[in-house]
């Protein structure tokens, strides 16, 4: 009767932790399967492609930009100025494959460049960012806050602030384009997941970024190239903000500086608090944030589908967020 006394006690504590290191490592994907689930049952025609295909569209730039968040918050730091560098590249694209910035010799060369440059131009800003943090020491969150003003009003100084509409299906094609009847997109987001992923886990460099969030000062005395590290994660994070700009307008038909990427920052840094990454740096969770994107995405299309106004979406997108940080904090524990 002792025997069994004494160890009971033991059993019970290690079930509690169990569940807790459940909860701290696995939350992000309990809460989606359990999304799903509701939906299955209260959400009317949710097992369709048609629910699917709303979901992947609204969900893909958010994803592409929260990939190269989720990198420059493993280093410690915070990037604000995403939105805005998503104006700038929507903006500058319509400019240049219309020849309103030079002549073109041809259509072609025009939706070449179109791809190319906007999404160059932001991630040389990024790269400013990453060289205001590092060579002026100014705070991550001071330094992207520049561009996060002024990034929006370059745009707007470009396009003198008026809506520009066109219809150009070989452009549209990455926002609007299919293969194999899968939105472009959504490879696309894909690809830059699984790669991110994989330079995380299996790369000099994502063990570098890993290891400056962890403990900067011990980083630079190892011999890690700290300020070569940050402004490639930021030049990262702009390059991907870029690719994320030319998809919404591309979808949009329309690049409206005002509008596009407006409040992408918050919910980048929504999904990877959502998906598990640490918001102090030193660990990341590249398919945590995929996770993450697509439960705030499925609450408020839940919240909508169901007949819940917008702004009771914003509030339990809110109350997600503090629950993943509470987990956060019960992990540390």
């Amino acid at each position: 009767m002792s025997d069994t006394a004494t160890t009971l006690p033991p059993t019970q504590g290690a079930s509690r932790f169990d569940l807790r290191t459940i909860l701290t490592r696995h939350g992000a994907w309990i809460a989606l399967a359990l999304l799903i689930l509701v939906n299955l049952a209260i959400t009317p025609n949710f097992a369709t492609w048609q629910t699917l295909n709303v979901n992947l569209t609204q969900v893909c730039a958010i994803v592409i930009v929260a990939v190269g968040m989720t990198l420059v918050i493993a280093t410690g730091g915070i990037d604000l100025s995403v939105g805005a560098l998503m104006a700038i590249a929507g903006a500058l694209a319509p400019l240049i494959f219309l020849g309103k910035l030079f002549p073109l010799p041809h259509p072609a060369v025009g939706i070449a460049l179109a791809f190319v440059v906007p999404v160059l131009v932001a991630a040389a800003l990024g790269w400013f960012n990453g060289w205001l943090i590092t060579r002026l020491r100014i705070q991550p969150i001071i330094a992207t806050l520049v561009l996060f003003i002024a990034g929006r009003g370059i745009a707007q100084v470009f396009t003198n602030g008026n809506l520009q509409v066109f219809n150009l299906p070989s452009f549209q094609f990455i926002g609007l384009g299919r293969v194999f009847g899968i939105p472009f997109q959504a490879i696309l987001m894909i690809v830059v997941v699984v790669a991110a992923a994989w330079m995380l886990r299996h790369t000099v460099f994502g063990r570098q970024i890993l290891a400056i969030g962890g403990n900067e000062k011990a980083a630079r005395l190892s011999g890690i190239p700290v300020a070569s590290v940050k402004q490639r994660v930021y030049l990262i994070s702009g390059f991907l903000s870029g690719i994320a700009g030319l998809i919404v307008i591309a979808r949009n038909s329309a690049a409206d500086a005002n509008l596009v990427g407006l409040g992408m920052e918050l919910d980048a840094i929504a999904a990877v608090a959502v998906g598990g990454t640490l918001l102090t740096g030193g660990r990341a969770t590249v398919i945590g944030t995929l996770v993450g994107a697509l439960i705030i995405q499925l609450v408020r299309y839940t919240l909508l589908a169901n007949g819940v106004p917008d702004a009771a979406a914003l509030v339990a997108k809110a109350a997600i967020i503090v629950l993943a940080v509470w987990l956060q904090r019960q992990s540390h524990r």
